[in-house]
């Protein structure tokens, strides 16, 4: 790929952050605070300074859409085309962000909102992936010891680990078969909370591209208080 830089595809990143944060026991995390950052500004701008990506749709819900403007407009987030409104599941709510995406864009990243800690190595790292075989996802090892359990709670077996990966992302995947995976799902009432198994589902070999512990889902109080503490070993509170 040392050449790829002359015919670097137009890669447009979309940004999931429609949920009700049911686990979040009453907190907002799209714009709960991290060192003095809101969540979702940290994922944009951790996007919008990203080499190879060229553009931003942010998926809010409706009730959000102003306040996501403003915060870009506060934080100066470079990149931001436009922030949509969301639907009512993840699927639903990341064809509506590909519908405002640009129409020269030929891949697309589709990063959790509430992932603000992706490095910028994470994201280039999983785009050149997707780059060389039409679709990558960041991923890490499994490290924990894997249980089979039975209808009753009780363990079945052992799971062999060394093949095993929690998947994160961003997930980049060529927008052509994005998009055919996804008029399937819809023909067939499929709704999927993972975009890698929506192009599982249809035959898509999908790499998994190097990913980090560190980039978290903020998805319960308990997890900004981990992203906080990272933080805080890196930079002052602002």
């Amino acid at each position: 790929m040392e050449h790829i830089g002359e015919r670097r595809p137009y890669v447009a990143a979309v940004v999931p952050a429609a949920g009700l944060s049911t686990r979040m026991r009453g907190l907002d995390k799209q714009f709960e605070e991290l060192c003095g950052v809101p969540v979702l500004a940290r994922t944009m701008l951790a996007l919008a300074q990203n080499d190879w990506i060229d553009e931003l749709v942010v998926v809010a819900r409706r009730e959000d859409t102003a306040d996501v403007l403003a915060l870009a407009r506060q934080w100066g987030v470079a990149k931001l085309r436009s922030v949509v409104a969301g639907g009512e599941t993840r699927q639903q709510s990341v064809l509506r962000g590909l519908e405002a995406v640009s129409p020269q864009a030929a891949y697309v990243a589709i990063h959790d909102g509430a992932r603000p800690l992706v490095s910028q190595q994470v994201i280039a790292r999983a785009v050149l992936d997707a780059l060389g075989c039409g679709a990558a996802a960041a991923a890490v090892p499994v490290v924990d010891t894997l249980k089979l359990a039975d209808g009753e709670g009780c363990i079945c077996r052992t799971v062999d680990r060394s093949r095993l990966f929690a998947v994160q992302t961003p997930q980049v995947f060529a927008l052509g078969r994005y998009l055919s995976a996804a008029r399937q799902a819809l023909s067939q009432g499929l709704d999927y909370t993972d975009d890698c198994q929506m192009l599982e589902a249809v035959g898509e070999r999908v790499k998994l591209s190097t990913g980090d512990p560190r980039n978290l889902k903020i998805t319960t109080p308990e997890d900004l208080a981990v992203a906080r503490a990272i933080l805080e070993q890196e930079e002052p509170v602002l």
